[in-house]
């Protein structure tokens, strides 16, 4: 970064560090431990939606590496369009498969990176759900390399428990790298698996 660049405020952005997904099941055992959360064993990686040959071919390559795991407990990998214009590839794992899960998150991640579609990149969540059927997804910013909890009010439409949020942040401060722009935490409504 130069000197014109402090003098006009321009930072240089983050890295993606997709190694920080690796942290994931680690921080489950603490968000069990302190607020009941257990994973629902789904996860997705949400991108622009891309057209085009190159990107059908990163899709079913995608596609065949994931489904090739005969580990897996859940329905195939399958690639969803939200009502916001965005594709999201879901991963279904059985519940005690987090470290699996994390992985299918790495590789479809790294895929699309290496076959240039990082860009396109903008999250990846893992759901979570306790006893009383409150839903939490713990998402992670490709371009900042940053996780942020979201928790959707239940029965809600399109409002959030900022309260858990914000205890879910304290929570798993020594265990991930959180978002500390609170205007950085958007909502994934209709993210698969929420």
């Amino acid at each position: 970064m130069g000197l014109l660049d402090i003098l006009l405020g321009r930072t240089k952005p983050v890295v993606p560090d997709l190694d920080q997904l690796f942290a994931l099941p680690s921080a489950a055992v603490t968000l069990q431990a302190a607020a009941g959360f257990t994973p629902t064993g789904t996860g997705a990686v949400c991108f622009a939606t891309v057209e085009g040959a190159a990107f059908e071919q990163t899709h079913r390559e995608v596609q065949a590496l994931l489904d090739a795991d005969t580990d897996r407990s859940g329905p195939p990998v399958e690639l969803r369009r939200d009502d916001y214009g965005y594709s999201w590839l879901v991963s279904a794992r059985g519940p005690e498969q987090l470290p699996e899960l994390v992985n299918d998150l790495h590789a479809v991640n790294s895929a699309m990176e290496v076959n240039g579609f990082g860009p396109q990149l903008l999250c990846s969540l893992a759901a979570f759900t306790d006893d009383g059927g409150r839903r939490l997804a713990l998402v992670y910013l490709y371009k900042r390399g940053t996780f942020y909890p979201f928790a959707p009010l239940p029965g809600a439409a399109e409002r959030r428990d900022n309260a858990l949020e914000l205890q879910v942040r304290a929570t798993l401060a020594n265990d991930l790298r959180i978002e500390q722009d609170l205007g950085r935490w958007f909502p994934v409504w209709g993210a698969p698996g929420l």
